[in-house]
């Protein structure tokens, strides 16, 4: 209880390794779905970009050392780097996945808007750092790569079952504005009549907002605007399409 070891406990009897963390911290820009990455200054995979990261400190919970990391390697303000809502994915533990040393690494996802760009010349170990497509993050360090891709299963996922997605939008937005943030982070194209009768059979997932309407292109009439509803998660949940199911 006391920090001592308990008597006749030896901590050198087991192979020490280290714990790290690394963060997907994912966004929509330009109609497409980008992530965070850094480009690795140090050995191993040197010039390799690779998600931002690093050793947990001595003193420090997972959590601590993912926002420290994230704000040392890509030059994000800490208060902001502080705000952001964390998901924690889960742990990999692979014995070869580090040439240095056996590491396990808690891994952390979150989905946001509206962030800046990062420090050009990066920090700690990276050197750089920049929000790539996500389609074009390939040769990624580590097992990064695998990492990423459980990431963005699990934000895929989130939009299913939150109201996420409206943080994505305008203030005031079309429900086809809406619909283009889940077709890009879901990489699909939706019906929009039944996304649309989803969407307003949804308690509290939208709000019309009383006489407002936007052209948004074409010979057809204005759309109607919508602001985010009340709620936090959607019920019944928004579902991705599946094959053979229509979208």
């Amino acid at each position: 209880m006391n920090g001592e070891p308990a008597p006749g406990y030896d901590p050198y009897a087991f192979e020490p390794f280290a714990v790290t963390v690394d963060l997907a911290v994912f966004t929509v820009r330009a109609g497409a779905l980008h992530v965070l990455l850094i480009r690795r200054g140090q050995d191993p995979y040197a010039g390799a970009w690779a998600l931002p990261g690093g050793f947990v400190l001595p003193r420090e919970s997972a959590e601590t050392a993912a926002r420290r990391e994230l704000a040392e390697e890509t030059g994000l303000a800490p208060d902001l780097v502080a705000a952001l809502h964390l998901e924690q994915l889960r742990t990999y533990s692979e014995p070869d996945r580090d040439p240095r040393m056996r590491v396990v690494s808690v891994a952390f996802t979150a989905l946001v808007p509206d962030m800046p760009e990062p420090a050009a010349e990066g920090g700690g170990d990276a050197d750089g750092a920049g929000w790539l497509p996500v389609g074009t993050a390939d040769g990624l360090a580590f097992d990064h790569a695998v990492i990423l891709a459980h990431a963005r299963e699990r934000i895929r996922s989130k939009l299913e079952y939150t109201c996420l997605a409206t943080a994505f939008c305008p203030p005031e937005f079309t429900l086809g504005e809406l619909q283009a943030v889940y077709e890009t982070v879901w990489d699909t194209s939706l019906d929009r009549p039944n996304f649309r009768r989803k969407v307003l059979a949804t308690p509290g997932f939208v709000e019309a907002v009383p006489g407002a309407a936007r052209l948004t292109g074409g010979r057809g009439k204005p759309a109607a605007l919508y602001r985010p509803g009340p709620a936090t998660a959607l019920h019944p949940p928004l579902l991705r399409p599946t094959e053979g199911h229509p979208r």
